[in-house]
């Protein structure tokens, strides 16, 4: 459950208390808005009466003026330990910290350019792996703001390759699957993959495997043994504002892995 949800919640259970109290059981019906929407601006604020609860949560938000913590995940879509990563740290730390930070994604990893007709690009776990990596990379350039839920779908599936199909119609239904297919098969697929190709190259120091991540740009072998086996925890030590209330749970460590 994200910040946003979590503050729209306890203004939920702020008001039935308040309206408990006061021996209301009902919202006004001025209030035509569902709970979701209520701190979506003052005048709804005010006509559904939360304005003061509205105040608070947004009171606990990060502040706009402290840049969010950049995470830049190079990886292989089909490498056992970047799927686990992506499923099991990334993408569950996004999800809680996403107002303090921001996920690239760079699906390449150990790949090489190569002069061929047939596949411009060798991958480490063959050929399936490549259609992967530009399938994925075809999604982060078609569907923006849901890529990551699409990727984290597929790499949570038994299947990578195959469930792309339905993870995108999961999570991007407004983009047809035709459209992510002529990415893959035509020239912007291998031009996305050239430039992830350089972008990987560009490492420095040069990555010696995957996942492979950057902080705000950087890498250091202080900051990746800590992401291996805690992001979450990691992520709020980054941030230089003030710390989320869900930056004070208890974290969980995992093992670390790598291709």
């Amino acid at each position: 459950m994200n910040m946003k949800l979590s503050g729209l919640i306890v203004v939920f259970l702020l008001l039935c208390v308040e309206r408990r109290s006061s021996g209301m059981s009902h919202p006004k019906p001025s209030c035509s808005y569902p709970p979701s929407q209520w701190c979506r601006s003052l005048e709804i604020a005010i006509a559904c009466k939360v304005q003061k609860q509205c105040m608070e949560v947004n009171a606990t938000r990060p502040n706009q003026s402290v840049p969010p913590v950049s995470v830049t995940l190079y990886y292989e879509s089909l490498c056992p330990e970047s799927r686990s990563f992506i499923t099991q740290q990334l993408f569950p730390t996004w999800t809680m910290l996403q107002d303090i930070m921001t996920v690239t994604l760079v699906p390449y990893g150990n790949a090489k350019e190569i002069q061929s007709a047939n596949s411009p690009f060798s991958c480490q776990h063959g050929e399936p792996e490549c259609r992967g990596n530009m399938i994925e990379a075809c999604i982060i350039h078609l569907t923006s703001h849901s890529a990551f839920q699409i990727i984290n779908c597929m790499e949570s599936s038994a299947d990578v390759v195959s469930a792309a199909r339905p993870c995108v119609q999961l999570y991007a239904p407004s983009v047809s699957w035709s459209s992510v297919n002529s990415c893959v098969t035509g020239h912007m697929g291998n031009q996305l993959m050239h430039a992830h190709a350089a972008m990987t190259r560009a490492l420095s120091p040069p990555h010696t495997h995957v996942p492979w991540v950057t902080f705000n740009g950087e890498f250091s072998e202080e900051n990746e043994v800590k992401a291996m086996s805690s992001l979450f925890s990691l992520v709020c030590q980054l941030y230089k504002g003030v710390k989320p209330p869900v930056c004070t749970g208890a974290t969980v460590r995992l093992n670390r892995g790598f291709c």
